[in-house]
């Protein structure tokens, strides 16, 4: 029997006006198949096959049983049919099933609303750009938001480890103007390293120091349930489809230029959630004053070790330093595009951050 496809092609020919020896020649097949397909119209398609019964067909009794029951797990289904004699695989089951499974029910949720003031959840999140190498480079995004009037903090990154986690953490405060009494966070590796016996978070330390120095109190949201911190989840799939596309910029200093004036813009739109501009509901939330900036300095530097090439590492860069102090421990920090590298209290360098990532940056005749 010739396939639909074949006898849709003989009947286009007999309708060109062509003869079917001519259709034969061209087609391949035997005039008298052709001949045949023209006279009596032969349906197109195959015959219907029998059905044959299945492995599954005597237990179908059972399955309806327990269907009615209330179970429909196709783990556990096949274990009892086994026990009965069934020797046939999974899929059968599967396929019986759906159709009688119920629909899934979506379970409500209550959007949790703050108080002024009272939470700010933070995150990471990550967007891509490629360089004009064609190499892509992932972009950590740091973003920080006020639960009760949605303001926003963005800070873009080179990588996600503790000290930039802690510098943007600080630059997010002190945007913000405050200190909210509580933040919400998930279990980070840069906040969170553990529990103790009794449950309760092992803090990193030097997370844990950051936050006893601001006067706040950190919480952490139930593992793998990220409406937890909703307000922050939105808003990092807001960076992405908002703010990222399309961004050109030529160092990290003028992406975190652009970000931040992006947040301003956003600070001065109507909300969809709250119906309101979330400037307007910032002064309405009081803030806990920041500490002085002697108590935050800590945490804005790192300590590097000199190496006696006369270099020393930061954010991804290699800093030059006057050569007396190689093998000496130093502070070093990152202020906005500038790298400075101190000791006690004397500024031994200042440079411009390293571009490309790796790069090197000695001083002059070094």
């Amino acid at each position: 029997m010739l396939r639909g496809g074949s006898v849709l092609r003989r009947q286009g020919l007999r309708a060109e006006g062509k003869g079917w020896r001519t259709i034969a020649r061209e087609t391949g097949h035997s005039k008298n198949t052709v001949k045949k397909y023209l006279r009596d119209g032969h349906p197109v398609g195959r015959r219907p096959r029998r059905k044959r019964p299945t492995k599954l067909a005597p237990f179908i009794p059972y399955m309806e049983q327990w269907m009615q029951d209330g179970l429909f797990n196709c783990a556990a289904i096949p274990q009892r049919l086994k026990a009965r004699g069934y020797t046939g695989g999974v899929t059968p089951i599967k396929d019986f099933g759906r159709p009688h499974r119920p629909p899934r029910v979506v379970t409500a949720k209550r959007r949790d609303e703050t108080p002024p003031g009272e939470q700010a959840p933070i995150d990471w999140g990550s967007c891509e750009a490629g360089d004009a190498a064609g190499h892509a480079h992932q972009w950590p995004a740091f973003v920080m938001v006020l639960g009760y009037s949605r303001a926003m903090s963005v800070e873009f990154t080179r990588r996600c480890d503790i000290d930039s986690f802690l510098r943007c953490f600080l630059h997010a405060l002190e945007y913000f103007g405050g200190v909210p009494p509580l933040v919400l966070t998930d279990h980070m590796k840069t906040v969170v390293l553990g529990r103790h016996e009794d449950g309760s978070p092992q803090w990193h330390p030097l997370f844990a120091d950051c936050v006893l120095a601001v006067g706040l109190t950190p919480k952490l949201c139930r593992v793998r349930v990220p409406q937890t911190k909703g307000k922050v989840e939105r808003s990092i799939q807001f960076v992405k489809n908002h703010c990222w596309p399309g961004r050109h910029f030529t160092r990290l200093e003028d992406l975190h230029r652009q970000a931040r004036a992006w947040c301003a813009e956003q600070d001065e739109r109507i909300h969809g959630t709250t119906g309101e501009r979330p400037v307007d509901r910032r002064a309405v939330a009081s803030l806990r004053p920041l500490p002085p900036p002697d108590r935050l300095q800590k945490f804005l530097r790192k300590e590097r070790k000199v190496s006696l090439d006369g270099f020393v590492s930061g954010d991804g860069g290699r800093y030059g330093v006057p050569w007396p102090s190689r093998g000496r421990l130093v502070w070093v920090r990152q202020i906005g595009d500038t790298v400075e590298i101190w000791s006690d209290q004397e500024c031994l360098a200042r440079h411009r951050r390293a571009e490309p990532w790796h790069g090197q940056v000695p001083l002059p005749d070094q």
